[in-house]
């Protein structure tokens, strides 16, 4: 049995969540019940995630249909489920699909997202579709007019991923005419009137001449009622527009107050006093009104009566909640963008809004705004030659190389809303759908039943039962909150850079480098991923989780290619997220996916990861080490060149998905026979690389070399390698080779050549490596090891000293910066105070999350 709570808002419109279990306790088939608080029986629906090696269940996932949310539930297997009082069906009319939630019912088909949507037997919403805008030129700096080519987003298949009975999802896939592909999700729940919507294109222009100028969700919503009796409803940051079509306040000659608080409520206004209903058709019809989101600072809002005369502006705010409602007392609309002021440039549109059919737009890409502009932010500066490209790797950390930079293959999702209502909603359910859309409930397992489960590998719950634990504890807060602190300050907000953290700070100008080369977007460096979704873990924290989402939202999408030559590969650190010349599967690293997936269920997190069935493949494309290297080799089927840290761990983390997930056994035996072949290298993980047969998916284990990178361990290696150890997979010589791996890391000179039979070279950021002697000496027993392992995490010593100043500074504080070269006053955390500390601060944070497991145990 498992009890869940909601994470930080209880979710009334369907639900869907992931639950961990031990290994062997769950077998596969076995049923799941829900009760709630009071012990009474809850409709489920259940399906399974991931299994152990033995087959068991490790990960299932479970929904439950719209209703009232219990403070909590109870999970358990071994039970059958109850059935919803409404089920979700899905049918077949001719060409078309027919899903009801019991409360609405959405026909799909005609090439768009639905050709007509109801509630009962009246028809509130027909023919929802994408739209976008394109340009041949981006907008000319001095203004002026661009030609603009506006296309409908076609549908070209429907498939059914689920059919209820508490859950349905529609998956609808297309393209913009003759560019942007396109994938739409529809997930209905048992007695929902919302339906949740998500939104993914990938970007496959030419950042030369394809500029996109507008991108949204269209919707046209049946009007019946009169004028006066018809509402628009537009979120600010508290509060809503509340306007009618045919306004009756403020008239010189007073309807009657029923009538006037009528209105304002969205009730029908009634009879009204003969002085005004006798000149009704004298008072203005407004029928169109625009929100715009341009930044995340500002928001403004316009109406006008009609096309052709002005618009009227309407006081503006600063941050939308990015909701809103077009109809009347006899039904309408709700529609919004999840983190829309976040995302902007965004906009709502409603229009028509006099006439028989209104149409309310949600924009992803506001047309207000200037057109998408995605080439290249410089000209090479003569950089044509690997030689001149590590030049400028030296000055500015950018990995630059020409036609590299390349935006063709990114994506981004977007998680939309649409609701049918019956009347036109109260303020108090309106803000309630806004805040739901935004933070939209999700049940979860505490940290300590998710430990008990054993997944994800080895970490630990808070403890700050000794003054070392609390010192780490204290200063994991302090470093989230920070990161939150600064996402604010500096608004790393937008609609390609929501999601995604700096990477180093610039001192002199107290601000992040937002314009240096590689010292700007993170891209996940470091695996600042992998720190956020270890610390929700340990804490339960909905802060942590939230902002660990957006990040994964972000990573996921804008910085790998989903299509293309660069398919299934990222792009490393860069003033722009795509970029950089480096494309590697550090950055499309699984490892960073897994935690939302198997949390959440979330389907478009799954193609992210089945888009490296093979990953593989990815090195016959690109390689890696191809300006650095010294030898003859290039890309060969036969021979492929992996490195054991950043590589292999990455494949790693997709082959373990794709087999604990799909089953796969080619996956499967390509991870244990290259973890066999490891343990019987030679030199094992010391080898720093590996050669590959493609064809066997087997490492050569003949090759004798020594190779260390100090980045071999800083994308998710030990936390795979120590999850691979936890499963007991009973494979030769592994676990003795990461182990040997991580004891000499950090050794003495003398001890290195004593068992290598060389001194290492290429040992760097000692203290986030102090995490590996650590694990090897959790896992052995050794105390000494242990002992050292903490004299190199907060000391180190000799040529191997640990320079990281946030290890150095007894007491961490935030200091206010202000003056006349500071546009606006700036917080500087006191770890930002030299270069090498801002650069190496997400490995250091990192290591924090395992540090205090594997030491403070001995």
């Amino acid at each position: 049995m498992t009890v869940l709570r909601w994470l930080d808002r209880p979710g009334e419109q369907g639900v869907t969540w992931g639950v961990p279990w031990p290994r062997g306790a769950v077998e596969r088939g076995t049923p799941f019940a829900l009760s709630d608080a009071e012990g009474s029986e809850v409709p489920l629906q259940s399906w399974v995630t991931a299994t152990w090696p033995d087959g068991s269940v490790k990960w299932s996932a479970h929904a439950t249909g719209a209703g009232p949310g219990s403070p909590a539930y109870r999970l358990e297997p071994g039970r059958e489920p109850a059935a919803p009082d409404t089920a979700v069906t899905v049918t077949r009319q001719g060409r078309d699909l027919v899903v009801g939630t019991g409360v609405v019912t959405w026909t799909i088909g005609g090439g768009t997202l639905a050709r007509s949507i109801s509630r009962g037997s009246r028809e509130i919403a027909r023919d929802v579709r994408l739209v976008s805008l394109r340009q041949a030129e981006p907008t000319p700096d001095e203004g002026g007019c661009v030609a603009r080519e506006q296309a409908d987003g076609v549908v070209e298949s429907v498939t059914v991923e689920q059919d209820g009975p508490v859950r349905a999802v529609v998956r609808l896939e297309g393209r913009h005419g003759d560019w942007l592909p396109f994938t739409v999700r529809l997930y209905f729940y048992a007695g929902a009137e919302h339906v949740r919507i998500m939104h993914t294109f990938v970007w496959d222009g030419d950042p030369e001449r394809d500029f996109l100028a507008g991108l949204g969700l269209r919707a046209d919503v049946v009007m019946r009622d009169e004028p006066h009796d018809r509402h628009v409803r537009l979120a600010g940051g508290d509060g809503f527009l509340t306007e009618a079509v045919r306004g009756l306040t403020g008239l010189r000659r007073d309807p009657g107050e029923a009538a006037r608080r009528a209105q304002v409520e969205g009730r029908p206004a009634g009879e009204l006093d003969p002085e005004v209903a006798n000149r009704l058709h004298l008072i203005p019809a407004w029928n169109d009104y625009t929100l715009d989101q341009g930044s995340a600072d500002g928001y403004t809002l316009r109406k006008r009566t009609k096309e052709g005369h002005a618009w009227v502006t309407i006081p503006a705010g600063a941050r939308s909640a990015g909701y809103g409602y077009v109809g009347g007392v006899s039904g309408g609309l709700g529609f919004g963008l999840r983190d829309f002021w976040r995302l902007h440039p965004t906009r709502l549109d409603v229009r028509n809004a006099a006439t028989d059919v209104a149409t309310a737009t949600v924009w992803l890409w506001s047309p207000s705004a200037p057109a998408m502009d995605l080439r290249f932010y410089h000209d090479g500066m003569g950089q044509d030659t690997f030689a001149e490209q590590l030049e400028g790797l030296e000055i500015t950390y950018e990995d630059y190389e020409p036609g590299f930079g390349d935006a063709r293959g990114i994506a981004r999702t977007h998680e939309l809303s649409l609701r049918f209502h019956d009347a036109t909603p109260a303020a108090h359910e309106l803000a309630a759908h806004a805040a739901a859309m935004n933070e939209p409930g999700l049940l979860a397992a505490s940290p300590e039943r998710v430990r008990e489960a054993g997944v994800f590998g080895v970490w630990g719950l808070p403890d700050r039962g000794t003054p070392a634990h609390a010192k780490i504890e204290d200063r994991l807060d302090f470093l989230f909150d920070l990161y939150a602190r600064e996402r604010e300050q500096r608004r790393w907000y937008g609609f390609w850079d929501y999601g995604d953290v700096m990477h180093t700070y610039d001192e002199d100008r107290h601000t992040w480098r937002y314009d240096v080369g590689g010292y700007a977007w993170d891209n996940s460096e470091l695996s600042p991923d992998l720190w956020l979704w270890l610390q929700y873990l340990r804490t339960g924290r909905a802060d942590v989780f939230r902002f660990a989402e957006s990040m994964t939202r972000h990573t996921g999408e804008v910085d790998v290619y989903h299509l293309g030559r660069w398919k299934g590969l990222g792009s490393r650190h860069n003033v722009q997220h795509w970029g950089c010349s480096c494309k590697q599967l550090r950055i499309s690293n699984a490892a960073y996916r897994r935690f939302y997936y198997y949390l959440t269920a979330d389907e478009r997190t799954g193609d992210l990861m089945d888009e490296l069935s093979v990953p593989e493949e990815t090195f016959l494309v690109i390689d890696p080490q191809r300006k650095v290297r010294e030898d003859v080799y290039t890309p060969d089927p036969t021979a492929l060149s992996v490195g054991l840290g950043t590589d292999w761990g990455s494949l790693a983390a997709a082959w373990l998905t794709r087999w604990e997930r799909h089953g796969d056994e080619r996956a499967r035996d390509r991870l244990l026979g290259t973890m066999a072949d490891i343990g019987a290298m030679p030199r094992r993980f010391l080898s720093g690389d590996g050669r590959m047969d493609l064809e066997s998916g087997r490492f050569d284990t003949s090759r004798d070399q020594v190779s260390i990178s100090h980045l071999s361990s800083l994308f998710g290696l030990p936390e795979m390698c120590a999850e691979l150890i936890a499963l007991d997979l009973d494979v030769p010589g592994f676990e003795e080779a990461w182990l040997e791996y991580c004891r000499l890391y950090l050794a003495t000179p003398e001890q290195q050549e004593a068992e290598v039979g060389q001194r290492l070279s290429g040992i760097s950021l000692i203290q986030a490596h102090s995490r590996l002697t650590a694990y090897a000496a959790a896992r052995t027993g050794d105390a000494d090891l242990a002992a050292w392992a903490w004299r190199k995490f907060f000391l180190g010593e000799g040529d191997q000293l640990n320079r990281n100043p946030l290890q150095h500074q007894e007491n961490w504080e935030l200091t206010l910066v202000d003056g006349p070269e500071v546009p606006h006053p700036v917080h500087e955390a006191a770890f930002v105070s030299t270069n090498s500390a801002a650069q190496y601060g997400l490995a250091a944070i990192h290591n924090l999350v395992l540090i205090g497991k594997h030491l403070t145990e001995h």
